[in-house]
């Protein structure tokens, strides 16, 4: 009997080193089980071939059941592993696989890294990510900085404007030898003199029907910062097209208000809460009515979180409502968004 075990143990460990199919092995034992079953209930009990067996059935049954049970417990813990890598990894970014970071970025994100609910992994996910900021100025300020300083992969800037001195006050990113300098230049190199480890695309022009396709495609995620409902009706109704994910941001005063649109969700689309323009007299723009300075430094921060945290998949999000920032009266409130039946843009059966 003992020879026999001892001969199966070499037949198991032979066929793991030449990487023959794992079923073999159970197949193997159950063959073996079946031969020794036989042999204890057809042959006499004086039989040599049943004495070299053990003489008795119950030992080989016991020794069998005992070796199944183990080897399918850790088949099956083998497989449940296999289903959680593979989930995991249909979660992240394409390519997070072959991302890499120097000593000097693994430093740099430490205390991301650090975070339970970041970790090398989330890292990873933000360094494999694009995100396409639309408009460089007061939103696109603290956006870019954060999600600069955060290890975004590739960020793209659109914006037409130039540095202007009026605008110092509030769009951070930019400084006084900025001034005349177009707002995507500026941005970039203070994004490149931030961290160096981030891929800056700067788009020195409008955002506009022609482009707004083909541009909006090339990013994970859109981060809407512009200044004027024209833009913002055109990121909608093509982010809507490709199923993107939109951060957007307004600001007038001392108000902001922040919502996040998942085109890839049955979700409220910009379109559904403004289905129009409001008439000029009720949305004047921060030339005509001002804007409180720290006020784009609370919302569009609140907008780079939103951000990391949709990339990362963690936390409470702000889709499906809108967050309203009043700055005077230091109160934050949400207000639930509902799907318009009737949208342009999302509706159903809207073709």
């Amino acid at each position: 009997m003992i020879s026999i075990i001892l001969g199966f143990v070499v037949f198991w460990v032979l066929a793991r080193k030449l990487n023959l199919s794992k079923s073999i092995v159970p197949a193997a034992a159950i063959a073996l089980s079946v031969f020794i079953s036989c042999v204890h209930l057809t042959l006499p009990p004086e039989n040599n071939l049943r004495v070299v067996l053990g003489g008795s059935l119950e030992p080989w049954v016991l020794l069998v059941s005992i070796f199944l049970v183990v080897y399918f417990y850790r088949e099956i813990l083998r497989r449940i592993r296999s289903i959680s890598t593979k989930n995991t990894e249909e979660n992240l970014p394409m390519n997070t696989s072959e991302v890499t970071f120097s000593d000097i970025e693994l430093d740099r994100y430490s205390r991301h890294v650090i975070m339970r609910e970041i970790g090398g992994s989330g890292q990873k996910k933000l360094k494999s990510t694009s995100i396409l900021v639309v408009g460089a100025g007061g939103l696109g300020s603290p956006v870019l900085q954060y999600l600069s300083a955060a290890g975004i992969g590739k960020i793209g800037i659109i914006d037409d404007d130039v540095v202007d001195q009026s605008n110092l006050q509030r769009q951070i990113i930019h400084n006084d030898n900025s001034i005349g300098v177009p707002k995507v230049f500026s941005a970039q190199k203070a994004i490149k003199e931030q961290n160096p480890h981030v891929v800056v695309k700067p788009y020195n022009r409008r955002l506009n029907k022609d482009i707004a396709n083909e541009l909006l495609s090339e990013y994970d995620i859109i981060i809407e910062g512009s200044d004027n409902f024209e833009t913002r009706y055109l990121v909608n109704e093509v982010a809507q097209s490709l199923s993107k994910v939109v951060i957007s941001g307004a600001l007038s005063q001392w108000e902001g208000q922040i919502m996040v649109f998942d085109h890839a969700l049955n979700s409220p689309c910009y379109e559904c809460v403004f289905p129009e323009k409001p008439a000029d007299d009720f949305a004047p723009t921060c030339a005509e009515a001002g804007v409180f300075s720290a006020l784009p430094g609370v919302v569009g921060t609140l907008m780079a979180a939103e951000a990391i945290k949709s990339i990362l998949d963690i936390g409470n999000g702000l889709r499906g409502v809108m967050l309203i920032y009043d700055a005077i009266q230091s109160e934050t409130r949400i207000i639930k968004l509902n799907k318009a039946t009737n949208c342009r843009i999302c509706a159903d059966g809207k073709n």
